[in-house]
């Protein structure tokens, strides 16, 4: 007697077709969102690097040395994350040699920026095909629609915080 192993198929999300995508919701936002963080998350985890260290060695690799309290700052307002945590985030980017500090402020090292523009020069080849085929208007429009909610969610925050 031969006996097979159970087998178990797994059902597969539904392809989207672009014409007839449901509207804009929180999920249809938050499923986009994460599936273009996984990506990114795919390439940053090749080069030993996280989401947050990316997110907070950006300003100092494309604008320059900051306060370090003003890049907590921002770095704690975009992320939504606590002060303390993006201090932890900055002084794991100064251990791997990609940040530098000096007195108050902090900048980019060679390291940080060559590290910074390699894994943006990859991303970007990977979001020229996400993006591809999508037309400026539609584009325009989900960006209108998009930071109308994140200024309604900022200020949904600012107020539950008051």
């Amino acid at each position: 007697m031969t006996s097979t192993a159970p087998t178990t198929t797994y059902r597969t999300a539904p392809t989207t077709t672009y014409n007839s995508a449901p509207p804009a919701d929180p999920r249809v936002i938050a499923l986009a969102h994460y599936a273009g963080r996984a990506v990114l998350e795919h390439v940053l985890a090749r080069h030993g690097a996280t989401f947050q260290q990316q997110i907070t060695l950006r300003p100092l690799a494309t604008e320059g040395p900051l306060e370090r309290e003003e890049l907590v700052g921002q770095v704690a307002g975009a992320l939504k994350v606590e002060a303390a945590e993006v201090q932890g985030v900055i002084d794991e980017l100064i251990a791997k040699g990609l940040v530098a500090a000096e007195a108050t402020g902090v900048h980019a090292t060679d390291a940080g920026r060559a590290f910074h523009a390699e894994a943006s020069a990859e991303t970007a080849v990977i979001s020229a095909r996400i993006y591809a085929g999508i037309p400026a208007e539609d584009l325009a429009a989900a960006g209108r629609v998009l930071a109308l909610v994140a200024e309604r969610a900022n200020a949904e925050l600012a107020a539950s915080a008051a």
